[in-house]
């Protein structure tokens, strides 16, 4: 079996040298980190990672948790995540919450099965997610929870929910629906609040009866298509809350004889690959996904390290895309 003896002979390097490369700790001059690096592939050699774990209580893992993994929204955000967790030594496992209450995963913290969490999800009991992120090192992504002071990185989404549906109102409309996420969510709360807003600012006058609640599935939202079809008025606008449930109602739409925009202009929210293939093109909110993955775990690896974050809650900018639905 090869050993680090091994790769620091052929590397003409100390064992100490070879285990700061191998586990990216401390300093080392870069052509010895190159051979090391040559060495150790050479000779065919994985780092036993069990002693260091033991030695330190570490574990090299971080559990990232979602709401639903077959909402592509996420696959930009995780990918970004998993690449820098690899980049300095950790390995990535993913918890679905399936749109449930996710507060079980907390356990993988308690029974020190992961170093950190990074929660793109905010179905917890926030006051217990309040109380882990005291104790552990852990980030909430894609949203921010103004009433507890957990680190966080995500968009204004009051904001951009206010901005898809000014769009609505200054191509004419009056007549504006929401379609809105879950309810018990804050996802879903912050983007009603939007909607709200920018409706009251513009004097217009809210339906009830078009605000209707989804639960960010694509199939929610073609059960929403047809729900709006038997009303005795529709409104002549939606702004939905994300994009797959969105696609879903053109889809009914289409299949009726109605068109968009003529008929129903409609904007989604996220800008997920299918908002630009679908026909028409759909307009939408585009989250910065790339930039959130890659913030929330750079703040993660400050965390790990136990060090102070300089900056709690992160706020970017995303943008409005317009495109042929409206």
């Amino acid at each position: 079996m090869v050993s680090v003896k091994d790769v620091a002979k052929l590397a003409n390097v100390s064992t100490a040298t070879v285990s700061r490369v191998l586990s990216n700790t401390g300093k080392v001059k870069p052509k010895n980190q190159q051979r090391v690096l040559e060495a150790a592939k050479a000779l065919g050699y994985h780092p036993n990672n069990i002693g260091r774990q033991l030695r330190k209580m570490e574990t090299m893992t971080i559990l990232v948790v979602v709401p639903d993994i077959t909402n592509s929204f996420f696959s930009a955000i995780l990918r970004n995540i998993e690449n820098i967790a690899r980049e300095h030594g950790y390995e990535v496992i993913l918890g679905d919450t399936q749109n449930q209450q996710g507060d079980t995963y907390f356990s993988y913290l308690y029974e020190k099965k992961v170093d950190g969490m990074i929660v793109l999800t905010s179905y917890l009991d926030l006051e217990n997610l309040e109380k882990v992120s005291a104790q552990y090192p852990l980030v909430l992504a894609c949203e921010q929870i103004k009433e507890i002071d957990v680190p966080s990185v995500s968009i204004n989404h009051i904001e951009a929910s206010a901005l898809m549906t000014r769009h609505l109102i200054e191509a004419g409309h009056t007549k504006v629906g929401h379609i809105a996420g879950p309810l018990d969510g804050i996802l879903g709360q912050y983007r009603l609040q939007g909607f709200r807003e920018a409706m009251h600012s513009h004097g217009l006058k809210v339906h009830e009866d078009w605000i209707i609640e989804g639960d960010f599935s694509l199939e929610s939202g073609y059960r929403i298509g047809k729900q709006l079809l038997e009303q005795e008025e529709m409104p002549t606008a939606l702004f939905v809350a994300n994009d797959e449930m969105a696609i879903g109602i053109m889809k009914v739409l289409k299949q009726h004889g109605k068109r968009v925009p003529e008929d129903m202009a409609i904007v989604g929210f996220d800008n997920i690959i299918l908002s630009e293939i679908v026909d028409p093109g759909l307009t939408t909110y585009a989250q910065p996904a790339t930039e959130i993955g890659v913030r929330a775990m750079e703040k993660l690896l400050v965390l790990l390290k136990g060090q102070t974050l300089k900056e709690r809650d992160t706020l970017l900018e995303g943008e409005l895309l317009i495109r042929q639905s409206t």
